[in-house]
C-alpha cells in the first residue's frame, strides 16, 4: 500500500494549474523519520519559479475575486467531501513523511478537513454595514474585498491542517495564493493541492512551490509589490525576519509563532482529568506542536500524586513507527530535534531535576526519544524557557495562585495556557490574568476550526479559524454617500421669471 500511495503523489511544482519540474531541474529528498529512508524526490523551486507562481496568482486574482461566494463555497465543500473519501491516503502519507501515529494522522484529517467545511460556510457570510452618519448628512457604507495575492508558508508538524487552515480562508475570501510547504513534509500539501485541482479550483488560484532553499524563493516574492498578504506558521526568529521583509511593502501579515505553554494544576483539580489533559497537551504529535504544554506548574499539595499517576501512564506508552498498531509516540522529525530534547533534559538534570521515566534517545533506525517525565525542575533550567518540541514533560511546583500566575506569565511567549481547577471563580481570574491568546480550562486540547487560533506577545499576531480567520484575508472599505433624501440645490440659467 505504501509503494502504491507514493507512486501517486505529485512531486513537482504546481503553477497555473499544471505540474512542472523546477526550472533548473533540481530536487530534494523527503525522508521517513521512523527509518531514515528516502520516500521520494521532490522538485525544488528556484527564485524564478516562485515569481512564476506569483505571476499565475496575480493573473487569476481578478477573476477569482469576482467569482460568486456561493461558487467558492461549493468548491471548498467539494474539497472537504473528497478529502473524507481519501482520508486513509492522507493519514498514511502524513505518518510516512512526518512520523505521527496513524491514529493521530486520522485525527488530523478530521481537523484539517473542518477548515474546508467551516470556511465554505463563511464564504457566503462576508458582510458589511450601511447606516446614517452621526450628523445625518450622509450614509456610511462599509464593505469588504479580498486582500489580493497571498503567500502562505506552512510548517512541517501538521502538514494537512496547516495547509487547509491557510488556504481555505484565503480562497473563501476571494484571494489567490502561493503556498510554500515545509521542506521536511511537502508531500501532504502536494497531494491536497492535486485534490483542489480535481474538484475544479481554477488555474492559478492555488500555486505550490516546494523548495530546499526557502530564503531564495521567499525573498523575491516578498519584495514584489503584487503580493499583498503573508501568512506564516513557524519559529519566532524566522517570523521576525519575515516581518522585517514584509514591512518594506507594508503587507498584511498573520504570524503564528513559537510557544511556551504553561500547564497549571491547582490543589482542587480533578487529578484524573488533569492527567488525561496533560497527556493530550504534552504528547499529542509526539510533543511536536506549538500548543504543546511546555511547563507543568503543579500545586505542591498534589504534585507528588500527579507525578506518580502521570509517570505510570507515560511508562505504558508504546514507542515506534507510526504505522504500527498501538504506537503512542512516533519519531521526532530529525536528528536535530532529538539532540535538542536530550540537551534540555541533560541541563535540567544537572540543575537538580529527577528523571522519573525516559530521559534518553532510543538507539536504532529512526529519530526516537523516549517519552520522559521530569520532576523537581529547578528555576533557571533551559527546559522552562525553551520550546521543547518533543515528548518531555517537566514538572515544577508552586504554593499560591499569585505565584502560579506570575510564573506562567514569565515568558516572552503567549500562545496557549492550560489550567485545571474545580473553582469557577479561580477559572475566571485565570481568564483575566493569564497573558495568552488561548486558554484550555480543564481541557488539554484547544484547537477547533470554529475558534480563533493565535497568540499574543512573541507568539504572533492575527488569528486563524473562527469568524476572525476570514477577516485576515479581507480589506475593509468605507464609502460615504450624501443623504439620499436631502433636497439638492439646482442651478438655472436664463430668465428666472
Amino acid at each position: 500500500m505504501t509503494h502504491d500511495l507514493l507512486s501517486r503523489i505529485p512531486t513537482g511544482l504546481f503553477i497555473d494549474g499544471t505540474w512542472q519540474d523546477a526550472s533548473d531541474g533540481s530536487t530534494f529528498a523527503v525522508h521517513d523519520p521512523a527509518t531514515g529512508d528516502v520516500l521520494v524526490e521532490v522538485s525544488s523551486a528556484t527564485a524564478a519559479d516562485g515569481l512564476r507562481a506569483l505571476d499565475a496568482a496575480d493573473r487569476a486574482r481578478a477573476d477569482w475575486a469576482a467569482t460568486p461566494p456561493r461558487q467558492r463555497a461549493e468548491l471548498l465543500r467539494a474539497a472537504f467531501d473528497l478529502l473524507q473519501e481519501r482520508r486513509d491516503d492522507f493519514a498514511l502519507l502524513m505518518t510516512l513523511e512526518m512520523g505521527k501515529p496513524l491514529a493521530e494522522a486520522n485525527g488530523e484529517v478530521t481537523y484539517g478537513g473542518e477548515f474546508l467545511r467551516w470556511f465554505a460556510e463563511e464564504a457566503v457570510r462576508i458582510g458589511g454595514s450601511y447606516g446614517t452618519n452621526p450628523e445625518g448628512s450622509g450614509r456610511t457604507i462599509v464593505s469588504h474585498k479580498p486582500v489580493g495575492p497571498a503567500y502562505l508558508i506552512t510548517p512541517w508538524n501538521f502538514p494537512l491542517a496547516m495547509a487547509t487552515r491557510k488556504i481555505a480562508p484565503a480562497l473563501a475570501a476571494g484571494c489567490t495564493v502561493v503556498v510554500k510547504p515545509a521542506e521536511l513534509t511537502p508531500l501532504t500539501t502536494l497531494l491536497f493541492v492535486d485534490l483542489l485541482r480535481e474538484v475544479g479550483v481554477p488555474d492559478g488560484v492555488v500555486n505550490v512551490v516546494p523548495t530546499s532553499d526557502a530564503k531564495a524563493v521567499s525573498a523575491p516574492i516578498l519584495d514584489d509589490r503584487r503580493l499583498r498578504k503573508l501568512s506564516f506558521t513557524g519559529s519566532t526568529p524566522v517570523g521576525r525576519s519575515l516581518l522585517a521583509q514584509a514591512s518594506e511593502n507594508v503587507l498584511r501579515t498573520s504570524m503564528e509563532l513559537g510557544g511556551n505553554a504553561p500547564f497549571l494544576v491547582f490543589a482542587d483539580a480533578d487529578l484524573d482529568e488533569a492527567v488525561a489533559g496533560a497527556l493530550a497537551a504534552k504528547f499529542r504529535n509526539t510533543g511536536q506542536a506549538c500548543t504543546a504544554a511546555n511547563r507543568f506548574l503543579v500545586h505542591e499539595d498534589v504534585a507528588a500524586e500527579f507525578a506518580d499517576r502521570l509517570t505510570a501512564r507515560v511508562e505504558a506508552m508504546r514507542v515506534g513507527p507510526g504505522t504500527e498498531d498501538g504506537v503512542a509516540i512516533g519519531p521526532l522529525i530529525d536528528d536535530r530535534a532529538v539532540a535538542k530534547a536530550d540537551r534540555l533534559v541533560t541541563d535540567a538534570v544537572e540543575r537538580g531535576a529527577v528523571v522519573r521515566t525516559g530521559g534518553h534517545p532510543i538507539d536504532g533506525p529512526g529519530t526516537f526519544y523516549a517519552p520522559t517525565v521530569l520532576t523537581d525542575v529547578q528555576p533557571g533550567s533551559a527546559i522552562l524557557t525553551d520550546e521543547i518540541f518533543g515528548p518531555v514533560l517537566a514538572i515544577a511546583t508552586f504554593a499560591t495562585d499569585d505565584e502560579a500566575i506570575t510564573r506562567a506569565n514569565d515568558t516572552e511567549y503567549g500562545l496557549v495556557a492550560y489550567a485545571f481547577t474545580e473553582d469557577p471563580a479561580r477559572g475566571q481570574r485565570l481568564m483575566e490574568r493569564l497573558e495568552t491568546g488561548m486558554l484550555g480550562l480543564n481541557t488539554g486540547v484547544v484547537s477547533n476550526a470554529s475558534a480563533p487560533f493565535g497568540g499574543v506577545k512573541q507568539s504572533g499576531m492575527g488569528r486563524e479559524g473562527g469568524a476572525e480567520g476570514i477577516s485576515e484575508y479581507l480589506e475593509t472599505m468605507y464609502t460615504l454617500t450624501p443623504d439620499p433624501f436631502r433636497k439638492r440645490s439646482t442651478t438655472t440659467t436664463g430668465d428666472a421669471r
